[in-house]
């Protein structure tokens, strides 16, 4: 699908979610406040070692539009002025960032509206590597999340659950971001998954990749589902390889702008 196509979609299907998020923010916002209650006894138990989930920010990392989603233009010149200052251009959703509720209701939270607590919580991550390898648009599927629980125990509520699909070895080529036609390619959440998700009392979740759905959705169902209901979401997120399935917790640095929809955040994990 081309790039247009995929933004006239979006805008086509730009609809208020007031009553949707009227009716399932109480439910968001407990379990968000349950999840940092949670993340706490992970922290006072932790080894101390910090683990940086986010990527550089620069003007040739891979955008969803293809656009640069940084620029800089020098304000202040070291030499002449004896410091300097960067003038930045930012496009929010670029980088290792944050979608919130914002992004995909009319009326949502934004993101300087998060509760804080709910930006410190438990870290679930759900291994997809295997079929990534073998469908760039492989999706988090209820049987993962199911076989996640089977091996690891219950999702904490509040809990950030993090897909790895092993994309992260693909930053630096096309093939992060297209296929071979140059349609999108990488791979996401199920909406079926995040549903079951929401049921566990889940308060975030994350991607390796560009985007919470697969890279061939064609009606964003995750964003226009997930973020409504009151939670956020984490794309392009780095490093997972390092952390386990469970015990870590997230921190995430979220930008605290009015009425931002997101934005390029610093986020870490300790375990």
């Amino acid at each position: 699908m081309c790039n247009a196509c995929v933004i006239n979609n979006v805008k086509a299907s730009m609809l208020s979610r007031r009553d949707f998020f009227r009716a399932s923010a109480a439910a968001g916002v407990a379990a968000t406040a349950a999840g940092a209650l949670s993340a706490r006894p992970a922290l006072a138990e932790a080894s101390g070692k910090v683990v940086d989930l986010t990527y550089v920010l620069d003007s040739e990392f891979p955008t969803f539009d293809g656009k640069p989603g940084i620029l800089f233009t020098e304000n202040v010149n070291f030499d002449k002025s004896g410091y300097q200052i960067w003038e930045l251009t930012i496009f929010e959703h670029s980088g290792t960032h944050i979608d919130a509720p914002l992004h995909f209701s009319k009326d949502g939270t934004s993101v300087a509206e998060l509760d804080p607590q709910s930006l410190i919580c438990p870290l679930c991550i759900v291994d997809i590597k295997a079929k990534a390898a073998d469908d760039a648009n492989a999706m988090v599927e209820p049987a993962d999340i199911e076989a996640f629980v089977s091996a690891h125990g219950e999702i904490p509520q509040g809990a950030c659950v993090a897909m790895n699909s092993g994309w992260q070895a693909k930053m630096g080529d096309a093939s992060f971001r297209n296929d071979a036609e140059g349609n999108f390619a990488f791979p996401g959440f199920s909406k079926a998954a995040t549903d079951l998700l929401m049921e566990m009392g889940a308060g975030a979740i994350g991607v390796d990749t560009l985007s919470l759905d697969p890279g061939n959705s064609a009606d964003f169902a995750v964003h226009y589902s997930w973020l409504p209901s009151g939670r956020f979401g984490i794309e392009n997120l780095a490093n997972l390889d390092d952390l386990p399935a469970t015990g870590a917790t997230l921190f995430v640095g979220a930008p605290k702008h009015r009425n931002g929809t997101g934005g390029p955040a610093r986020v870490m994990a300790m375990v």
